[in-house]
């Protein structure tokens, strides 16, 4: 009984070691890996939560949305949440200067540079969040989704602000690297984090209102070319739209406001206390 107890615990722990090393060497990402990068206590999560509360949640909700699009188009939702959890991760770097870590009374630093520096400021974002990838070991696979999720985009916000100046400002001074996304799940969350933050900055979110800034989000993804590189189809990405408006409607529900409380209410507090 001894000998076979033991033998088993062997086996496992070499079944395990051998699977693991065989995934290192060719590159390929296992879902255990997966799993616990997907874990919130995981170092680089942990610290998105402490240093960049703002990017904490957004990332959460583009991984939401990811997983249940991934789902229903048949691709693999683990690792399109994984990969939003991780896509902006760069802005640990300088989280001040993104506007959803900025409190309410705080002053954006951008007010005080001119907009091609504030557009570089941003693009960096990418070329940290790689390098803090590789300083963690993140999986390729993962890792992937820190560039491909800006594909080859403007920063649109400071090259508007610049063309509105008067200037002509130069589009490539303005643009993010790349690559594309060329994946599936990659462009998920391409269009994933830019649905999340355009509906969250309006102030109308009616179900109308939702269902017309998702659709104008796709069509400028695909006006733009963004999504030429990945195997995409058109019913996936209509498939992937109607998850998006669904996620969204639900997120957004309106609430009823409650009545205040009546005096009976009020007297039996204040006996309480």
């Amino acid at each position: 009984g001894l000998a076979a107890g033991v033998a088993g615990a062997a086996s496992a722990v070499i079944t395990l070691g051998i699977f693991v090393t065989l995934s290192l060497a060719l590159g390929v990402t296992t879902r255990i890996q997966l799993l616990e990068l997907a874990q919130a206590d995981h170092p680089l999560l942990h610290r998105l939560q402490e240093e960049a509360a703002g990017t904490f949640h957004h990332s959460m909700m583009v991984g939401s949305l990811a997983e249940r699009a991934a789902q229903s188009i048949g691709a693999d939702a683990l690792l399109a949440k994984v990969g939003a959890y991780y896509h902006d991760i760069g802005k640990l770097s300088r989280p001040g200067h993104f506007v959803e870590n900025l409190q309410e009374a705080s002053e954006s630093p951008h007010n005080t540079l001119a907009p091609a520096e504030s557009a570089a400021v941003i693009r960096d974002h990418v070329k940290d969040g790689l390098e803090l990838a590789r300083r963690n070991r993140l999986p390729h696979a993962v890792r992937a989704f820190i560039p491909e999720h800006h594909g080859t985009r403007l920063v649109t916000y400071f090259y508007r602000r610049a063309a509105e100046s008067g200037a002509s400002p130069e589009p490539g001074e303005f643009r993010y690297h790349g690559p594309r996304p060329a994946t599936r799940e990659s462009a998920i969350v391409m269009l994933a984090d830019s649905c999340e933050a355009v509906v969250r900055a309006r102030e109308d979110r009616t179900a109308g209102t939702i269902d017309s800034l998702v659709d104008g989000i796709f069509a400028e993804r695909l006006a733009e070319g963004q999504l030429d590189e990945c195997d995409i189809t058109m019913k996936e990405i209509q498939q992937v739209a109607r998850s998006f408006k669904s996620t969204l409607r639900a997120v957004y529900h309106p609430r009823i406001e409650y009545p205040q409380p009546t005096a009976d209410e009020l007297a039996a507090l204040a006996g309480n206390v």
